[in-house]
């Protein structure tokens, strides 16, 4: 496996407030790969990704090797110019305390590049607020969209870091997203997850999305990754990873696994009542 062309996590520790959330876990995003991250609340999945975006420390459970690279170099050596031209996160609950046009809110992620020219940057914008299914908020003011319509217009503006990296370089980029379809609608999530997707398909991009649906990491993911209690319990493609018995024990409650009834080669997964 080519160190140079992934993200890398791990084996790392990660301890918040005096207590061990992450402890000897890993994983690996490659170009052309949607990885989905699972798991009950607290069982370390924001954190991970924090880890990722470099906002939280953590430390390698292997002696001599960083606990996590970004195209084969240390994550810990790299400034955080460096990393915004490499990697695009989207946290949970992204802070914008300005009243600004939904343009200028997605024009923001152009600006790790200052190389990249004006005729450009047009072009790319409308694409990734298409891609977000946000084209149509274009002319509105950011403060006077809904809740779910500000995630899309995030989601577009880390679309456009993405691809405004692609234009200036030809290595691979990595988008982060932290729960991206919290406060979507079923359609929106559709969208979001869908353009994700397509974009590991057309570019070298990977792509680690943090999720708590489980029906939608199955059906748009490549590999699922399943933290419980700081701890990867499993890693694999969904049809491997999605069975009764994990369910049962990250979730504690019965789950039923069936084929999905438009995409047979992947796992739909039904809960139960307690």
């Amino acid at each position: 496996m080519d160190e140079t062309v992934l993200f890398r996590v791990g084996p790392l520790t990660l301890e918040r407030s005096g207590r061990c959330v992450l402890e000897h876990a890993g994983l690996v995003v490659e170009p052309g790969r949607v990885v989905a991250l699972l798991g009950a609340n607290g069982a370390g999945k924001s954190s991970l990704l924090a880890a990722m975006a470099h906002d939280l420390p953590a430390r390698s459970t292997v002696r001599g090797q960083a606990a996590i690279t970004l195209n084969g170099q240390s994550l810990d050596r790299l400034g955080s110019a460096r990393q915004a031209r490499q990697r695009a996160v989207l946290t949970q609950r992204p802070q914008l305390n300005f009243d600004l046009l939904v343009s200028e809110v997605v024009a923001m992620g152009a600006y790790p590049f200052p190389e990249l020219a004006v005729e450009s940057r047009g072009p790319l914008m409308a694409r990734c607020l298409e891609l977000a299914g946000a084209a149509h908020l274009e002319p509105r003011r950011y403060a006077g969209l809904s809740g779910g319509e500000q995630q899309r217009v995030q989601f577009a503006r880390v679309l456009l870091q993405l691809l405004a990296g692609l234009e200036c370089a030809d290595s691979p980029r990595y988008l982060l997203l932290d729960e991206p379809t919290s406060s979507l609608d079923p359609r929106a999530s559709q969208i979001v997850l869908r353009a994700a997707h397509r974009l590991t398909r057309e570019h070298p991009v990977g792509v680690l999305v943090v999720l708590h649906d489980i029906n939608l990491a199955t059906l748009w993911a490549d590999q699922l990754v399943v933290l419980h209690d700081g701890c990867v319990l499993a890693s694999g493609t969904p049809s491997d990873v999605v069975r009764p018995d994990l369910l049962e024990r990250v979730y504690g409650m019965q789950a039923h696994v069936i084929s999905h009834p438009q995409h047979p080669e992947r796992p739909l997964v039904v809960f139960g009542r307690d």
